[in-house]
């Protein structure tokens, strides 16, 4: 076999491994990085590296395996565009924290947010009590959108801190 098409279907393979692993271990933590997660990412780089490129380590070798990453990724984010099945599959929903004044704790704990992350997006937000809350929502990328009942608030953007450890990663 042609040593770079190896090359090629072993990164495909581990960018696919990525991504199911991501979805199982909570890729709503990586909205925001603490140093834990970086030391995480940088050592499972460096642990397919090696499963990307085999034996070769030469220039040709490492450029083929990163453009074979963003080929894939690229035909992936196409195919997620295309597909709700695909997209359902790999990529959470947004999910209601706050309703027109009323929390749901439930969904808090599911999520891992105390309700002092959520009071810390509130004050971001210039939001001071639960009832004043329209819409508080739980995006996709690990951020929290606050929607206040005052029309002349301006809404901003809060980004959840995590706050674990490198074992508790399955949330």
């Amino acid at each position: 076999m042609n040593p770079y098409l190896d090359i090629v279907l072993r990164s495909v393979a581990v960018y696919v491994f990525m991504v199911i692993a991501l979805r199982i271990f909570g890729k709503k933590e990586l909205s925001q990085l603490n140093t834990a997660d970086v030391i995480l990412i940088l050592l499972i780089s460096n642990s397919v590296q090696n499963a990307m490129v085999g034996s070769n380590s030469s220039l040709l070798g490492g450029i083929t395996a990163a453009v074979a990453l963003f080929v894939i990724n690229l035909i992936f984010k196409k195919i997620m565009m295309n597909s709700k099945f695909i997209k359902e599959l790999v990529q959470d929903k947004p999910e209601i924290l706050i309703h027109d004044g009323r929390t749901y704790f439930k969904t808090l704990a599911k999520l891992g947010i105390t309700s002092e992350e959520l009071q810390e997006a509130m004050r971001e937000h210039g939001v001071e009590f639960y009832k004043d809350v329209k819409l508080a929502m739980f995006e996709i990328d690990g951020s929290i959108s606050i929607v206040s009942g005052d029309k002349n608030m301006k809404q901003t953007h809060h980004k959840r801190k995590i706050h674990k450890t490198l074992g508790n990663l399955n949330k």
